[in-house]
């Protein structure tokens, strides 16, 4: 009952989202009434609300009850709609500050618009983050791991990665071979991406951002953009995964006018609040 209470709290306008047939078990006496309101009220806010009635179980009403800022509840709700995730992932998007990491908090039409970004991809941009979490993997930082490593690990926990990498992500092949000339070269992870329409390739490094590492990576885009890419595909997109990044090496060293490579940083564990505040106050910089 203190559940329900909670959910009536939350969603005071869900009642204006009933269908029609619900409203057809109201008693005769108040039926026409209600009705007339449920015609009054029909708009956006009302069409959403009936699709996360019919999409969205009570568990995960329950999780996203027990966060009171609403733009912030928003923004869970929609990743919900949008990646369908179990009621563990959703739980651990919200532990591990989603939301904040994206710099969702502050500015209110920032955060409609990073919202929207985020869910809707419209451009490579907007899938791809500047730093990534992989807390899920239990890796300390402080031990020592290879790339095979931390690929198997990535492997290993596919699902937690893919809702990490954010929606639309489809895995495709790990260390793909492709021949170039008369040597093999093995690209670690292969993804297509549903709503880019486009071969997404990812490098993983366990070191810091190195010149090469583009070079290579760009090698891989080139030879998919002739050999593989379909004629219905956008151009490949490369994410290079490294644990640091000098920026004004990547000035340098990206292609000119670049929109096809990318350069992530990557961490096992989550970032301190202070870090959290410094990446959110950068990330409004940038606008």
């Amino acid at each position: 009952m203190k559940r329900c209470r909670t959910f009536y709290q939350t969603y005071p306008n869900f009642g204006q989202a009933f269908t029609q047939q619900a409203q057809m078990l109201l008693p005769a006496s108040i039926r026409p009434a209600v009705l007339v309101e449920l015609q009054n009220t029909e708009n956006q806010e009302v069409d959403y609300a009936r699709l996360l009635l019919q999409r969205v179980s009570f568990t995960h009403f329950s999780v996203l009850m027990t966060i009171e800022n609403p733009q912030k509840r928003r923004y869970y709700e929609m990743l919900t709609l949008k990646t369908t995730p179990s009621v563990r992932e959703l739980e651990r998007q919200i532990n591990t500050l989603s939301y904040e990491r994206l710099g969702l908090s502050i500015d209110k039409d920032l955060s409609f618009q990073k919202i929207k970004d985020t869910i809707a991809v419209q451009k490579p941009q907007d899938a791809i983050k500047d730093v990534y979490i992989f807390e899920f993997l239990g890796l300390n930082p402080q031990q020592s791991f290879d790339e095979t490593d931390l690929e198997n690990a990535l492997i290993a926990h596919l699902q937690d990665f893919i809702l990490e990498l954010g929606n639309g992500f489809c895995f495709e092949a790990r260390q793909k071979r492709i021949l170039i000339g008369e040597e093999y070269f093995f690209i670690d992870l292969v993804f297509y991406h549903r709503l880019l329409k486009c071969h997404i390739l990812i490098e993983l490094k366990v070191d810091k951002m190195q010149a090469g590492h583009i070079a290579q990576l760009q090698t891989y885009l080139n030879y998919y953009q002739a050999e593989i890419k379909e004629e219905s595909d956008n151009p490949p997109i490369g994410i290079l995964l490294v644990t640091d990044k000098n920026e004004a090496l990547v000035r340098y060293a990206l292609p000119t006018q670049s929109k096809e490579l990318f350069i992530s940083k990557y961490r096992i564990q989550l970032p301190t609040e202070e870090e959290l505040q410094n990446f959110i106050l950068n990330e409004l910089r940038k606008r």
